[in-house]
């Protein structure tokens, strides 16, 4: 039976994009016309965690509609009168510590169980230098977190790891204040904030040297007015449709409107090295952020090493990487990828395991691991710890012929990418003949 994938679609827009977007949009003064927005559950969770807070933020819509925000301004938060509950939201808690952090009050911030196992002393060591208070109410390292906010001086950081999250609660922290701040970062990581900030006036500059990247945000008073932006679609979402076209026997597959920020398309860069067919067509520029079409034909995949500084820019996209390995000619090796351990879930242990578990071959590194790709049939249950970029990668090599895998928690997909299901299926159900 000959595999066929054809389709011209369109997949949920950027979920970093959309946090930041809320954020920002709730610290503005008027309003913001945003559009596109992710309604995935972490950012519901940014959405809620803000409206705690007294801002007019509304849900992000299922059907990606604009909404309004109406911004009164930082001065218009107030204080919490209860936690503010970040779900399983990674990125929601630890940005918003940069916010809360120039607040004058205090506020808790918590998560589900899963978010509760995560560090947090990576972004509370530089904001206590900075002056904000910070008390942990159980576990070391771990949320629930007290943030005492105000008072806050510069700081010039330099980050022990290239982290979108630790830089961008730091320059957000400056925002906030009004404050000088400085991350200069291994290398750089994805810079989101940087490129909102700066479309909204901020004095912000962005520098690479061979000591690293660094992001220099100067004194300013921190006033914004209401913007308007539309949300690209989510790369990292386009990379589990791109994943499926190329595992096909024939076709081609468009994913319009793309985020084609070069910070996030690392894992673009590495299929093509597997020898994989992707290309970016009808670039344009959008909100400080380059959009372009994705296209995806099928290909016949070699493993490849994948280097320690390449991971930064396919840090999401690794559980996707590895199923195309296991089914790409020969073996494919990733290192310097330690910080998937913390991610929702330990994202080497439980690729390791899940692989195995459907007869794929692979082997954990201290900070990577190892995948032998084969074309024999591969059949099994994948746990997924209730982590979604582990589902939909799993849920890929489920669509093939021939592959009998039974994912156990299939309703997790929708934190990042609501309807996944729906569009692999469709875009698989279509793609059968003889």
């Amino acid at each position: 039976m000959r595999f066929e994938i054809r389709g011209d679609v369109t997949v949920p827009g950027d979920k970093s994009i959309t946090h930041r977007a809320l954020m920002l949009a709730a610290a503005a003064e008027g309003e913001s016309r945003l559009s596109g927005l992710l309604p995935g559950e972490d950012c519901r969770s940014t959405a809620a965690v803000l409206r705690a807070l007294g801002c007019d933020v509304p849900e992000p819509p299922a059907d990606a509609s604009a909404v309004v925000v109406r911004g009164r301004g930082m001065d218009g938060w107030r204080a919490p009168s209860a936690s503010l509950d970040c779900g399983n939201s990674g990125t929601t808690a630890r940005l918003m510590m940069g916010l809360l952090a120039s607040r004058p009050f205090s506020a808790v911030l918590t998560g589900d169980a899963s978010l509760r196992t995560r560090p947090m002393r990576r972004i509370t060591a530089p904001l206590a230098e900075m002056g904000a208070g910070f008390r942990e109410l159980a576990a070391a390292d771990r949320l629930p977190v007290e943030v005492r906010g105000g008072g806050l001086r510069g700081i010039d950081y330099a980050s022990p790891k290239a982290s979108a999250q630790i830089k961008s609660a730091v320059l957000l922290a400056g925002f906030g204040a009004g404050v000088p701040v400085s991350v200069t970062e291994p290398v750089l990581s994805r810079d989101h904030t940087e490129r909102m900030l700066a479309s909204l006036g901020a004095p912000l500059r962005s520098e690479t040297s061979g000591d690293g990247a660094r992001a220099v945000l100067e004194a300013w008073d921190g006033r914004v007015g209401g913007f308007e932006l539309r949300v690209p679609g989510d790369p990292s979402s386009a990379a589990f449709l791109a994943a499926l076209a190329l595992l096909a026997d024939g076709g081609e597959l468009r994913v319009r409107g793309v985020c084609a920020n070069p910070t996030r398309t690392g894992f673009f860069s590495i299929v093509r090295r597997m020898m994989g067919l992707v290309a970016w067509e009808r670039g344009r520029a959008e909100g400080g952020e380059p959009v372009s079409d994705l296209v995806v034909r099928p290909s016949r995949l070699r493993g490849v090493e994948v280097a320690p500084r390449e991971v930064p820019g396919a840090i999401d996209e690794v559980p996707v990487l590895v199923a195309l390995a296991a089914r790409a000619e020969g073996e494919t090796r990733i290192t310097g990828a330690g910080e998937l351990r913390v991610k929702e879930s330990d994202r080497i242990a439980v690729l390791v395991d899940a692989l195995r578990a459907i007869g794929g071959e692979a082997e954990e590194l201290p900070d990577g691991l190892v995948v032998r790709g084969s074309d024999r049939p591969l059949r099994g249950r994948v746990v997924t710890h209730g982590d979604h970029r582990i589902a939909m990668a799993f849920g890929v090599l489920a669509a093939l012929p021939g592959n009998e895998i039974e994912i156990d928690d299939r309703a997790c997909a929708a934190v990042s990418f609501p309807g996944f299901w729906e569009m692999i299926a469709e875009l698989a159900g279509g793609g059968r003949g003889e």
